[in-house]
This record gives C-alpha cells, structure tokens and sequence, in this order.
C-alpha cells in the first residue's frame, strides 16, 4: 500500500483495519513504519498540500479540509495548508487571468467568486484576487 504512494498513518491503520488486523496488531505496524520513516504525517501533509497548491490551483482551505478528511491532526493541517500562503493571493489572481472573467461585469465577479471560493481561497482573498487581477487588468 504504501509503496505505490504516500499514505497517511490513518489511511494505513484504516487499510489494516479493513484486512482484519487487530487494534494491537496495528498500532505496532504503523508506529513500526513511521520509525523506518516510511510513514510520516508531516511529510504527507507538506507534499499534498504543495501538489494541490501547483496542480490544482487549490487554496488553503480546500487543502486543509482535505488533510483532515486524510485523518491528518488539526494543527499539523493546517500548518501544512498555510505553508504556502505567501503566494496564495497571487495564485487566486493567476486562476483569474487563467479563466478570462470579465471582472468589470459583476455576474462575472460572482462567477469569480464562485471559483475563487470552490478552490478554497477564502473570501477575504478572493476579493482581493479579484481586485487585483480589475487593476492589473486596466
């Protein structure tokens, strides 16, 4: 399971679980992988959210609900979801040049919005985005 991709250690426990693996039985595998550094939560965390960032366009509150649904710790998602927040907004404002809205037209602000918003920029940074990309626009 673990040799075709990067897995979290709850993705694992729930696996073995799933192949009828006792409690004891998994927690012994999965401490066992995460001290061979086969298994390791933040380098999980680090990575997804870097390829959801650059291939997906995603922004970090998509990331974040993602990690959690992984079974990724709260903090630990949302450190990693934050870890490229400096370029959020210019990615947000990218995905808006990318998508040619006409940002002078307020249904195409909104369908902005909307995009802006399923990516999981957060509202303050669509707006933003979106203020940005009518400037650079004119």
């Amino acid at each position: 399971m673990i040799s075709r991709k990067e897995r979290t250690s709850s993705e694992v426990s729930d696996w073995l679980e799933g192949e009828g693996a006792g409690a004891v039985q998994v927690e012994r595998i999965v401490a066992r992988l995460e001290k061979l550094e086969l298994l390791d939560d933040e380098r999980f965390a680090l990575l997804f959210a870097e390829g959801k960032r650059e291939q997906a366009g995603w922004g970090a509150e998509r990331i974040e609900e993602a990690l959690l649904a992984r079974g990724i710790e709260p903090g630990l998602a949302r450190e990693a979801a934050a870890s490229g927040e400096l370029d959020e907004l210019e990615r947000a404002v990218e995905l808006l040049g990318e998508r040619e809205h006409d940002l002078e037209d307020p249904k195409a602000r909104q369908r902005a919005l909307g995009l802006l918003a399923r990516r999981g920029f957060s509202a303050d940074d669509a707006y933003e985005a979106i203020r940005l990309a009518r400037r650079r626009a004119a």
